[in-house]
C-alpha cells in the first residue's frame, strides 16, 4: 500500500453471519477495521471534501453490507466490503480486518480475517 491511507477503526455492528444456523438466527457482534489507500495530497491542499474518500460513505458502505446480508464465512463478509469500497472513485486499495467471536468453547477472543486488495487483485 502506498503512503496515504484513509483509515476506520473499531467499527462495531450486529450481524446474522456464521457457518451454523443458530449462528444466523441469534448473531453476534462483528467487528471491522478498514484501510484505505488513496492520494489525498489533494484534499490535503484544498481542505474539500470532494477531493477525498468520504469516511461517513464508507462507514455506511461497511455497515450496509455486515447488517443487511447474511454470509457464512468472514472471508466473504471482507471480500464484499473489499469490493464496494474499491468502487469509490478515489480508492485504490483496501486493506479489511472482519472479527467476531466464534460460538465454540473454550477461551479465544475473536476469529479474524484480513484481506488486502487492489484495483488490479479484484
Amino acid at each position: 500500500m502506498g503512503a496515504d491511507r484513509l483509515l476506520l477503526e473499531g467499527m462495531q455492528f450486529f450481524g446474522h453471519h456464521g457457518d451454523v444456523a443458530a449462528e444466523r438466527a441469534l448473531g453476534s457482534r462483528v467487528y471491522v477495521d478498514v484501510e484505505l489507500e488513496a492520494d489525498l495530497s489533494g484534499a490535503g491542499r484544498s481542505d474539500e471534501l470532494t477531493d477525498t474518500l468520504d469516511y461517513v460513505r464508507c462507514y455506511a458502505i461497511v455497515r450496509e453490507i455486515v447488517e443487511d446480508s447474511q454470509y457464512h464465512l468472514l472471508e466473504a463478509i471482507a471480500e464484499r466490503i473489499a469490493s464496494a469500497l474499491l468502487a469509490e472513485p478515489k480508492a485504490d486499495a483496501v486493506r479489511v480486518r472482519v472479527a467476531k467471536e466464534p460460538p465454540m468453547p473454550g477461551t479465544i477472543e475473536r476469529c479474524a480475517v484480513v484481506v488486502s486488495r487492489g484495483r488490479s487483485s479484484s
